[in-house]
């Protein structure tokens, strides 16, 4: 399938939902509280990022499309801190309204030695006022003109109520426009009128009180929900087993879920909705919309963290030539990003640099060997330059562009980059990684980053290595015809 993302950029949309900040915390925890028998963790860095439809929102951009906003937040610093983000990121934000009577939803993680220590909800799920719901409405009348589809993404918030979306629909069937859902609870009737609703497994299942176990109640209760609520289309995601359409009178349009290796599903939801809406607007049928759904979410979760495509990545990987390492491959700006989706997560992170020019059995000994240390492993690789400098003329034999695909090729390895000499101190301070890994032929206090590493509270491991097996030595071989 070949898509022209630059018509991304053309295309508009509204999305409408619960707004949230997502806090994470992260720190130390080196001793008890003398008050309770709790753990008292020591802040050492923090970060907010958008959360709930902030998140659909946030993909929206990330692949070009032009956003408008609308929702509800408080008066307060985090309610002024979800506009800022937004407007940081080009959004258009008068369809937002600030409540002073009403909190903005944060949800507090606290991560303190790889471990998701503790989460704290600070919201309410009450329903908006009806004078919220009255200003909302007049908002959403003056930009549901303007855009092609409106996207609602429900987290159960009080803020889609079933009068919310019965002015919604009415309007957009009015204007002629497109309107979707991503569900939250029971009753999917007071979606009834928008055009594709988009459930997970679980989540339809529950709405019609049937488990799906295979083909025939997945049917069921694609046709159960088609019923109650009259629409006409409603894509249940499926997990890895993928997607599956079901319309009314048509068989229903499966698709599998593509191989990638999987690493955190969170916002995957938001992204299938972002991406169906895009291609909606984008003037796609829908069953193409879907495939290009089901890409996106198949990328957005071999990353770590409630994460983002870009363009490229989404029109590389429709592309049957499609090659893993376009997914692994991380410049030296999206590293400090990186590490702290991973961070988020309590992901323990290794770092293991090198030439790795001409690949064998060592280094595939010695990857493993590292990635058993922590939980994703991340392989620096000096560019072509640094290898001649530091291995001589003739050097190296195989160019960094092929490198990167041969090492990410590997399962073991999670993400691959490439770094001249003088930024492998700028890589590490950015990483922050938990483990730097070295061949045993290295002493530790040779190792390049060492004091950097263990001053951000990380340590070096010496990997035991066979010293009879090594690149130079194949290539001095190859070059003297010696096979032995």
């Amino acid at each position: 399938m070949e898509i022209d993302a630059s018509k991304f950029e053309d295309c508009k949309l509204l999305v409408i939902g619960d707004l949230m900040i997502d806090e994470y915390l992260w720190g130390k925890v080196d001793r008890i509280s003398p008050e309770a028998p709790v753990q008292i963790v020591s802040v050492t860095h923090e970060e907010y990022t958008l959360g709930g439809s902030g998140n659909v929102v946030n993909n929206l951009v990330a692949l070009g499309a032009k956003v408008t906003a609308a929702g509800v937040v408080g008066t307060g610093t985090n309610g002024k801190l979800v506009l800022e983000k937004l407007q940081a990121l080009g959004v258009d934000t008068r369809g937002i309204i600030q409540d002073s009577e009403r909190p903005t939803t944060r949800k507090t993680r606290v991560i303190a030695d790889h471990q998701h220590v503790l989460r704290i909800d600070r919201e309410t799920k009450s329903q908006i006022s009806n004078q919220v719901l009255k200003t909302l409405t007049q908002l959403t009348a003056k930009i549901i003109p303007q855009v092609d589809v409106v996207i609602v993404s429900d987290y159960g918030k009080g803020l889609v109520t079933k009068s919310l979306l019965t002015k919604l629909i009415t309007t957009t069937k009015k204007h002629g426009k497109i309107i979707i859902a991503d569900p939250k609870g029971l009753d999917f009737t007071k979606y009834a009128g928008v055009n594709v609703l988009t459930p997970n497994k679980k989540e339809a299942g529950l709405s019609e009180g049937i488990d799906i176990i295979d083909e025939a109640t997945l049917l069921q209760v694609g046709t159960g929900i088609l019923e109650k609520t009259g629409i006409d289309k409603v894509l249940i995601t499926l997990g890895k087993d993928g997607m599956s359409l079901i319309e009314k009178n048509k068989p229903p349009y499966k698709i599998k879920a593509e191989a990638r290796q999987v690493y955190d599903v969170s916002g995957a939801g938001d992204t299938v909705i972002a991406v169906l809406g895009l291609g909606l607007a984008s003037g796609l049928p829908a069953e193409e919309a879907v495939v290009l759904a089901n890409t996106a979410a198949s990328l957005v979760v071999g990353k770590v963290g409630t994460a983002t495509i870009t363009q490229t990545e989404l029109k590389t990987a429709l592309n049957p030539g499609f090659e893993t390492s376009t997914l692994k491959y991380v410049e030296l700006d999206e590293v400090e990003n990186l590490a702290n989706n991973m961070k988020k997560k309590g992901k323990r992170i290794v770092l293991t640099n090198g030439c790795f020019d001409l690949l064998h059995a060592g280094h595939i000994m010695f990857f493993t060997a590292a990635k058993q240390l922590g939980d994703v492993l991340l392989v620096a690789i000096d560019d072509d330059a640094s290898v001649r400098s530091l291995k001589g003329p003739g050097r190296p034999v195989i160019k960094a562009k092929e490198r990167i695909k041969i090492i990410s090729a590997l399962d073991v390895v999670d993400y691959v980059m490439v770094f001249a000499t003088d930024q492998l101190k700028d890589l590490i301070q950015a990483l922050r990684p938990d483990v730097l890994t070295k061949g045993s032929n290295y002493k530790t206090e040779e190792v390049y980053g060492q004091e950097i590493v263990e001053k951000l509270g990380g340590r070096v491991v010496l990997i035991p290595v066979n010293d009879d097996i090594s690149a130079t030595r194949i290539i001095s071989n190859i070059k003297n015809n010696d096979i032995t």
